[in-house]
């Protein structure tokens, strides 16, 4: 994947609107000067792949949008934005160390969430600890909402209507069995456990249900042990490396069972230039794409512009990241840079968004239904549920390619 090289500590900001402060009294300048907005985010290490595809591009694109059209509208007030980042190298320590710097020392005006539910779960205590809101496009995890942190706003859909968005679709669709493949880390181990229980009462049985380490470097042992059960469907809990992984591996030693999930990563433009035409048919977890609604295809339009169509949107992560930026934009524009006035307008209103509209409950978004989506003819559709579908199910995964 091509990667777009950041400046360790990137500064936008309209230098037009500064040139015109300067010349003001005082009082004007502070008016008109920047909102400093930090954050961290993965440009080297593991994470990288999953950041610089689902989150950091479209806050540069925020940005850059924003301050074209004169700066963030601050209560009536147009200020620059000035975004003040750093490189986390996809390490833990780093993420937590340098949100504490953010928020206690440098107290920036506001602060964008890292990449992950592993840093966001780092992070999520210390940014209700400083009165930070913080809304996370890339955390998936009902222990974040049993934190119950004020602060704190998930975008994604969480295991629970995810998987019994997948289990209505396969039910739907005359599946009868199932086995499972999961990561054995927070991700893996709670959507495990919610599919469990959106299994019950289906009709679907399970054959197998195996854990694997991150990081592992060979699926085919568990994948043939699978094969061999021959089920109607597979479902894979992976990060992005163990979706390709999984699904090279699968290609390889034949295993095409009528409906193949694997979670994130499947959404990316990366899994359809890795995979090419085998993707087709491919079952993941997705919410959105440019045929979602006219502001899901500007924001398409506009990121495939800014960043090239080698580096396209994930039809996932990614317009959760944009909707968030839209709910920050109309609350700083309704109540200013105030942080609890900012908490207080996200918690309580539903906002329109590229994904529809949202609304929280605590930290939960209960305003998005569980999807599923599906790789056809080299766009990722939504399929499940029918209300939100682009395009219809492909009823049978055709074969590998």
């Amino acid at each position: 994947m091509s990667e777009t090289r950041i400046p360790r500590r990137t500064v936008l900001q309209a230098t037009a609107s500064a040139a015109a402060a300067l010349a003001l009294p005082s009082l004007a300048r502070a008016q008109g000067a920047p909102v400093r907005i930090g954050y961290t985010m993965s440009r080297t290490g593991p994470w990288t792949g999953g950041a610089q595809t689902s989150q950091e591009p479209g806050y540069l694109l925020w940005a850059e949008q924003v301050n074209a059209a004169g700066g963030l509208n601050v209560k009536g007030s147009k200020r620059p934005i000035e975004l003040v980042s750093s490189d986390d190298r996809s390490d833990m320590e780093t993420v937590v160390r340098t949100y504490e710097k953010l928020m206690g020392s440098d107290k920036v005006d506001l602060v964008l969430p890292p990449w992950g539910s592993g840093a966001n779960f780092a992070v999520a205590p210390i940014a209700n600890r400083f009165g930070y809101p913080f809304l996370a496009p890339t955390a998936l995890s009902r222990r974040l909402i049993e934190m119950k942190l004020p602060y704190f706003f998930l975008m994604l859909q969480q295991p629970k209507p995810m998987c019994e968005a997948l289990v209505d679709l396969l039910k739907a669709s005359g599946a009868k069995t199932m086995a499972v493949l999961y990561t054995d880390e927070l991700f893996g181990l709670e959507n495990y456990a919610a599919l469990k229980v959106a299994l019950q009462g289906s009709g679907i049985s399970l054959l197998e249900e195996k854990s694997f380490p991150t990081g592992a470097k060979d699926l085919s042992p568990v994948l043939r042990s699978i094969k061999d059960k021959n089920p109607d469907a597979f479902v894979g809990f992976t990060y992005p490396p163990d979706t390709i992984l999984a699904s090279r591996q699968s290609k390889e030693i034949g295993f095409n069972p009528k409906f193949f999930y694997t979670s994130v990563g499947t959404a990316f433009p990366l899994y359809r230039n890795v995979m090419q035409a085998g993707t087709e048919g491919v079952l993941g977890m997705g919410s959105w794409n440019s045929k979602s609604g006219a502001g899901a295809k500007a924001f398409f339009d506009a990121h495939v512009k800014k960043f090239g169509a080698q580096k396209e949107p994930d039809r996932w992560a990614s317009g959760a990241t944009w909707a968030a930026l839209e709910i920050l934009t109309a609350a700083v524009a309704k109540v200013g840079l105030d942080r609890k006035a900012i908490r207080d307008f996200v918690a309580g209103n539903e906002h329109d968004t590229i994904l529809g509209k949202i609304r929280f409950a605590g930290s939960e978004n209960v305003g998005t239904p569980g999807t599923v989506g599906q790789w056809q003819k080299g766009e990722f559709e939504v399929v499940w549920p029918k209300a939100r579908a682009t395009a219809p199910l492909l009823p049978v995964k055709p074969n590998w390619v």
